[in-house]
């Protein structure tokens, strides 16, 4: 790379990178001076249809340079053409592809786990099963018990699985909460059975899926390899115009690779890129995937976020620095990237160039995003949120109609006005000492009071008339 301030530097004092980098530990080790220039066409080096080389391959056969060094692929018509030393970067070419967008999560995504379709009939079976015991319960004689047990005498026989206690029961057992009624008869027995292992089921299935649903935000891009690019025409694909990539695709024999050669070749507006960073331009718009080298798609990734590597590699091979058919520094050049390697130099410059000058911008944001897929915000919970202030308010709306019923009930039995119980009822309420009160007389109560007035009464008369 060209430095920033470069115009006030003259020489070899222009450029950084890996390869200088690696360039000056050659030269330390052989003891060695070089001047770097660039090649002139920009190009790496490939065939045109007369077989003639271009860029760097061009220079050395003409020997215009003593040695190429760049992220240039060791290929087998390169080979034939020039020397190349044994690699000092493994590499393979993959996909890069823009990220898909995180969807915002549903307000109700904890409905997510469950089918619309398995919802509806989770509904069904409970208002069905709710009925189904309520009969079976009235059916058998077992579940019909004396409400007083301490008087044997009484001819009066309950049964608690009424309509309300049949809902609630049914609901406690959805709920995994249960109830303080149970079932007597054995045919109730097996209906609460039977519906105590369909709730464990779907519990524990609703309960697994819950987690996924409400802790990751899924990003699921369209395509996951080659051949998921081959199989559409939907997303186009490229790569460079000149350089192994493509002669990868233009020579290989295996029926993906040729297909989407194939669909590359044939495509307008054309799908190959003038420079990687504009392909890497045209893959931030969108719709498109680049075929690039995995270093090169590395190297981006870890200073856009925006993008992304599809699947693993398509082959594999090397970076090698080239020289002239014959040199002499081959084997020299060799031997000292060998030592490099050894001593773990090679890695420290990957890790200097890719992740510390610049990198690791996505790293770190992915921390933070897998940190925070364990911290539910509440897009994710305010369904739930929701549930409980409707539950809440209805509550309230029914506590209300039950009080003013029962106050206009009490009102028309005691002869007195609607807002006089009213009032009453209230200081009742807001009186917070205790959780006691005055029982409200019935008419039967007052009626059998009086009675047995009137005939204490009568009877102190008789007495007292007596002689």
């Amino acid at each position: 790379m060209i430095k920033e301030n470069a115009d006030m530097l003259e020489g070899n004092d222009k450029f950084e990178g890996y390869c200088i980098d690696l360039i000056h530990e050659l030269s330390a080790i052989l003891g060695f001076k070089y001047s770097i220039q660039l090649v002139k066409d920009k190009a790496h080096g490939s065939k045109n249809e007369r077989g003639e080389w271009n860029g760097m391959i061009r220079e050395l056969i003409d020997r215009d340079a003593d040695m190429a060094i760049a992220d240039l692929t060791m290929t087998y018509e390169r080979e034939e053409s020039v020397d190349f030393t044994m690699p000092f970067m493994n590499l393979g070419i993959s996909i890069l592809f823009k990220k898909p967008t995180v969807k915002v999560p549903k307000l109700f995504q904890f409905l997510a786990p469950l089918s619309l379709d398995v919802w509806i009939y989770m509904a069904t079976s409970y208002l069905g099963i709710s009925l189904m015991l309520f009969i079976l319960a009235r059916l058998s004689p077992y579940e019909w018990d004396n409400p007083h047990p301490c008087d044997p005498d009484n001819d009066v026989l309950e049964n608690q699985f009424n309509l309300n206690n049949s809902f609630w029961f049914i609901i406690g057992s959805l709920m995994q909460q249960g109830s303080d009624i149970a079932p007597k008869a054995m045919s109730t027995r097996l209906l609460a059975g039977i519906w105590w292992f369909f709730t464990l089921i779907m519990i524990s299935s609703y309960t697994a899926n819950l987690a996924a649903f409400l802790t990751a935000e899924r990003m699921t891009a369209p395509i996951g390899s080659a051949e998921d690019l081959a199989k559409q025409t939907k997303i186009q694909y490229g790569c460079l115009k000149s350089g192994s990539t493509k002669s990868f695709f233009q020579s290989s024999n295996i029926p993906t690779y040729k297909r989407m050669w194939a669909a590359m070749e044939s495509s307008r507006p054309t799908v190959f890129a003038e420079s990687n960073a504009k392909g890497v331009e045209r893959v931030l718009k969108g719709n498109y995937a680049y075929l690039m080298e995995s270093t090169s798609i590395e190297y981006r990734t870890e200073r856009n976020c925006d993008l992304m590597q599809i699947g693993g590699l398509l082959d594999q091979k090397g970076y090698g620095i080239a020289t002239p058919p014959g040199s002499p520094f081959t084997n020299a050049l060799s031997s000292a990237i060998l030592n490099l390697q050894e001593e773990g130099k090679l890695h420290v410059l990957k890790s200097k160039w890719w992740k510390k000058k610049g990198g690791d911008k996505c790293t770190e944001e992915g921390g933070k995003a897998s940190g925070s897929e364990s911290e539910m915000g509440l897009a994710n919970v305010g369904g739930v949120f929701v549930v409980l202030l409707m539950g809440l308010s209805v509550a309230c709306v029914i506590a209300v109609m039950e009080f003013v019923w029962k106050t206009q009930k009490v009102a028309r039995e005691e002869r007195e006005s609607m807002c006089t119980e009213l009032i009453q009822e209230i200081k009742q309420i807001l009186h917070c000492r205790g959780s006691t009160r005055p029982a409200p007389k019935t008419p039967e109560e007052g009626s059998q009071a009086d009675i047995i007035t009137i005939a204490s009464l009568r009877t102190v008369n008789t007495v007292t008339t007596r002689p």
